[in-house]
């Protein structure tokens, strides 16, 4: 998924980021970003990010009613909070040298291992620059429980970066087929360009959807996306369904047997409005198979 780098010069290498954490689908984000790392070309870092909320650098424990004639309470709490962040960030070193072993073994060279103390969202926002693609998984390890990581954060992150970013499942299944939900806005033929561009859907069937009513507008917008992609030897296939968007989608994907569905935050089209609205949250949780957001 190529991102035209703005600055002039030698082409820096970006990213494919592999967001780590301890949930069952660390290892299925290993196996997807090794996938798109050696089809993309591009080099693959390992990120543990883990919550400053849930464990704090240094707690502040002066404000609380009842414990400030108690310092030798106070002082004990802090250290434990201070201890549980020095298990947790130890743990967090392990998961990326199991990481780091995975990828190797799939053919990865070189990865690069980074972790960051703060919230996920920010911390991907501020490693946009040399990024390409974040990959993480659908169920995060407290995806479950209110206040989960990265599951439940997912629509913070999807609202938060402007690089694509590709949704995984618990389990890895080597994709061979994409469909985009394509509207036909200007944006859409952003996305286009962006798939045109990269190696990552080459030499397999790629299906555009459009939903809404069959018209020769719709039937030429989707003709001219076809022919950016032919140019670029993709097998594209066309479709222009009727019905609400997730059920229409699920539907031609399940049909069609289409391993990676892709999709775009387009305008005021209604897949922008499915993308941002509260549908969001339904899709995230029921997906079975990976989803990948291009912005």
């Amino acid at each position: 998924m190529t991102v035209n780098n703005p600055e002039s010069g030698a082409r820096k290498p970006l990213n494919v980021v592999a967001c780590i954490d301890g949930s069952g689908a660390a290892l299925s984000v290993c196996d997807y970003s090794a996938w798109a790392s050696r089809r993309m070309g591009d080099p693959l870092m390992l990120l543990h990010v883990l919550d400053e909320e849930k464990y704090p650098v240094k707690t502040d424990m002066s404000g609380n009613i009842g414990l400030g004639s108690r310092e030798h309470l106070q002082e004990e709490l802090v250290q434990l909070d201070e201890e549980r962040s020095k298990l947790a960030l130890k743990h967090g070193h392990l998961l990326l040298d199991e990481a780091e072993k995975r990828v190797l073994a799939a053919g990865v060279e070189n990865p690069s291992k980074r972790q960051r103390h703060d919230e996920l969202a920010n911390s991907l926002v501020e490693l946009e620059p040399e990024s390409r693609l974040f990959v993480l998984g659908l169920h995060g390890e407290s995806s479950s429980a209110a206040g989960g990581h990265v599951g439940s954060q997912l629509e913070t992150v999807i609202r938060s970066v402007h690089r694509p970013v590709f949704l995984v499942p618990d389990a890895f299944s080597e994709p061979r087929s994409a469909m985009l939900a394509f509207d036909g806005s200007p944006t859409a033929f952003r996305s286009i360009e962006l798939l045109a561009g990269t190696p990552v859907f080459k030499g397999m069937p790629v299906h555009l959807v459009m939903i809404g009513s069959d018209n020769e507008e719709r039937q030429a917008q989707l003709s001219k996306a076809e022919r950016a992609l032919t140019a670029q030897g993709m097998e594209v296939h066309l479709a222009i369904r009727q019905g609400d968007v997730e059920q229409t989608l699920h539907a031609y994907q399940e049909e069609h047997d289409i391993d990676v569905l892709i999709m775009g935050a387009y305008g005021h089209s209604r897949i922008r409005r499915f993308l941002v609205g509260s549908t969001t949250t339904k899709m995230l949780e029921t997906a079975k198979k990976p989803l990948v957001i291009l912005r």
